[in-house]
């Protein structure tokens, strides 16, 4: 049986790369009937047909799969934001470390547009950049147009599935045309009136750039933190997981409780102000959310 790894999923065929070639595949009756689908990133073992097609038998056991966008074996996350146009958005920022912290994928910041920033909003993102690697995080600056940071993304890519995740109109298309310009991916110009991007990619498929696997999709379209429980939410702040000991109670939640030790380092300036609100923020958000029965 040969094995291979699904590159793209379109219309009920499952392409699959194996030993450099790409088989179109259709799925096992059987996984139909117990509704499981096939994604793209899943390891599997397939039956070929011929030279160019064959049957998917079988899926390895998946590390860690996204609902949107449909994705399986996700190591890191490229989440690229602009510094502006939009306008860099930490709570944003923060709903994607926290998302993507919860499903065992690294997550790469990449700050892209940094040719347009002005003089006035350079000292705040120049803060932000600090304050996100001071937490431990990989942050690296981009600009499609002067090729800033370029290859230095390039190398993070080499040997490894990673995905693209961000707002529309931050420019990820652009980024991964600058990463290899033989892919010419369409891209719309952020739309003014609307102040947002247009969505210009339609289906899942992972390409080859830099030595690894790069998912080029819509980006995540659920943001909600459904599947996050309020225990787990400090363990994807990785500053507070670093204090936590040093709270008077086990199981803190850094909210209200005496002599927390995360909420003591918010008041002394060692841990942003800004990161800790938007922790809140999310508190609040699973508290409100209905019970699932």
């Amino acid at each position: 049986m040969a094995e291979g790894k699904i590159i793209k999923a379109l219309s009920g065929f499952y392409y699959v790369l194996s030993e450099g070639k790409v088989f179109q595949c259709r799925g096992r009756g059987v996984f139909r009937k117990q509704k499981i689908t096939p994604l793209v990133g899943d390891h599997v073992e397939f039956q070929a047909t011929s030279e160019t097609e064959g049957y998917i038998m079988n899926i390895r056991e998946r590390k860690n799969w996204l609902v949107r966008p449909p994705i399986a074996n996700v190591e890191q996350a490229i989440l690229v934001f602009s510094a502006v146009e939009p306008d860099f958005s930490t709570r944003l920022l923060d709903r994607f470390l926290v998302l993507v912290e919860s499903k065992h994928i690294r997550p790469i910041i990449v700050v892209n547009k940094m040719d347009l920033v002005d003089d006035q909003t350079k000292p705040t993102m120049e803060q932000y950049i600090r304050d996100y690697r001071q937490i431990g995080y990989d942050v690296i600056e981009t600009s499609t147009i002067t090729k800033l940071g370029v290859e230095q993304l390039l190398s993070y890519l080499e040997g490894h599935i990673s995905v693209f995740a961000g707002q529309s109109g931050v420019g990820k298309s652009s980024l991964l045309n600058a990463l290899r310009p033989d892919l010419q991916l369409k891209t719309n110009d952020i739309s003014t009136h609307l102040g947002r991007g247009k969505h210009t990619t339609r289906h899942v498929e992972l390409l080859e750039i830099g030595g690894g696997l790069v998912a080029d999709t819509p980006g995540f379209s659920a943001l909600e933190l459904d599947d996050i429980e309020l225990e787990e939410l400090p363990l994807y702040f990785p500053e507070f997981c670093e204090r936590s000991e040093e709270c008077k109670f086990r199981g803190c939640l850094h909210i209200a409780e005496p002599k927390c030790a995360v909420r003591e380092a918010v008041e002394s300036g060692k841990i942003p102000s800004y990161r800790y609100e938007n922790y809140i923020s999310f508190v609040e958000e699973i508290k409100e959310r209905k019970p699932r029965y």
